[in-house]
């Protein structure tokens, strides 16, 4: 039986934006700066000030895309190891997102883990979320924060500071 759920009926959204977004963040704390790049940020707003809400709905497809990619990633790596992706990721996630007190309230964590569990299950994370209502304002950081943390998670685990950009670059088309 399908699901309305299903991957295949989900929009990929704006993978690269979202994917640049993710990599320089990871570039940012691999470099040692725990506080984003005054000029780092002054380019980005830059970049989405022109945005409207299509632009703006396309990123959060975009995040979710790259969250379903690397929840399927791991949950291929956790299966051959004979480990349950949802009983390690979610977990270590949910906790991880809970120290981030500044920039992620804890009314957004439980959809976070939904996120998480969705896509760990197969699940569009987008068209999951989007049975509840539009995205708010106080879910874009830990959307954001969600994303990351998966593919910092891969690349610690496959200790390669680049591999989670790569994995999604390799399977983007070369438009």
């Amino acid at each position: 039986m399908s699901s309305p759920c299903d991957p295949q009926h989900a929009p990929a959204g704006d993978v690269g934006a979202a994917l640049m977004m993710v990599d320089s963040r990871l570039k940012a704390i691999y470099g040692g700066e725990m506080v984003a790049d005054p000029e780092e940020q002054a380019l980005t707003a830059q970049f989405t000030a022109g945005w409207g809400h299509r632009e703006l709905d396309d990123m959060l497809d975009g995040a979710c895309t790259l969250i379903y990619m690397y929840m399927q990633w791991l949950r291929q790596a956790y299966e051959e190891h004979e480990e349950d992706v949802l009983a390690v990721v979610v977990p270590y996630l949910v906790g991880t997102l809970r120290m981030m007190t500044k920039s992620v309230p804890p009314e957004t964590i439980p959809t976070m883990a939904g996120l998480l569990v969705a896509a760990g299950s197969g699940l569009s994370p987008s068209l999951w979320r989007k049975q509840y209502g539009y995205w708010t304002d106080g879910e874009m950081n830990p959307l954001e924060a969600t994303a990351f943390l998966l593919a910092e998670h891969i690349n610690r685990i496959t200790n390669d500071r680049a591999f989670a950009t790569r994995l999604v670059t390799e399977a983007l088309p070369d438009d």
